[in-house]
């Protein structure tokens, strides 16, 4: 599909979309990318001068205007959830699409000596705030026509690997998540929930993991895109509880 699938340029025209993780990587891309068919979109992130650059990016290309909200997924408490929730509420009265993306890496260590702290802060990121952040903006969600909530997996959530410790931990409970609530969202509502796997990208993350390698073995976030807006469109109603592997 990254080769084949040819959107519509209005593909996502007129929908609103949340996009966490938005202020670089994978997300950054999936947002402007949105942006580019027709979305409103949402850029969620804790840091505010690379989201002030993407908004300018996404308005001076002739896109819909975004918005941008500043959120530290490290330490929201249900209540900076329930804010967010008031505040899309408010400005646009619905949720069309929802893309799971901000996570940490943490440090790549044995479990044995896996920092606390450190566990709990990227299970808070990785997984804790997508079920925040979903169970708080579902009503918006089940306002819109075929909403869409879509996740970003990693091969260390589908197969154990030494020392990934709370990264892949986390990237697990994100499939496990995915799909239960996207059961559960099938029988009663049109809302899909997908996840997708996109393996090896340049990102900061994958640098800080791999601080040998050379980047310029992996494809930039922008090349791996088809899926992340096939997912949010309306060319894919009726896929629900998958998992798309990019590599």
């Amino acid at each position: 599909m990254e080769n084949h699938y040819k959107p519509k340029l209005d593909l996502l025209s007129g929908r609103v979309v949340l996009v966490t993780g938005a202020s670089r990587g994978i997300g950054a891309a999936a947002a402007k990318k949105y942006a580019a068919h027709g979305a409103t979109v949402i850029l969620l992130a804790r840091t505010v001068k690379n989201l002030e650059t993407l908004y300018d990016e996404i308005e001076q290309a002739g896109y819909p205007k975004p918005a941008i909200y500043p959120m530290n997924l490290a330490n929201a408490t249900p209540k900076d959830y329930e804010e967010l929730m008031q505040n899309i509420d408010k400005h646009f009265g619905r949720l069309d699409g929802l893309l799971h993306n901000a996570a940490l890496l943490g440090s790549l260590t044995p479990l044995e000596h896996y920092p606390i702290e450190q566990w709990y802060q990227v299970l808070q990121v990785n997984l804790h705030s997508a079920f925040l952040l979903t169970q708080f903006t579902l009503p918006l969600l089940k306002r819109a026509q075929n909403a869409s909530i879509v996740f970003t997996s990693a091969p260390v959530g589908q197969q154990g690997k030494a020392y990934w410790g709370a990264y892949g931990v986390s990237k697990f409970g994100i499939q496990g998540f995915m799909q239960t609530l996207a059961d559960e969202l099938e029988t009663n509502t049109t809302i899909r929930v997908n996840a997708i796997n996109p393996g090896r990208v340049r990102t900061n993350l994958r640098s800080s993991a791999y601080p040998a390698e050379d980047p310029t073995l992996s494809p930039a976030p922008d090349a791996i895109l088809s899926r992340y807006l096939y997912l949010m469109g309306a060319d894919s109603i009726g896929v629900n509880g998958k998992t798309f592997d990019l590599f």
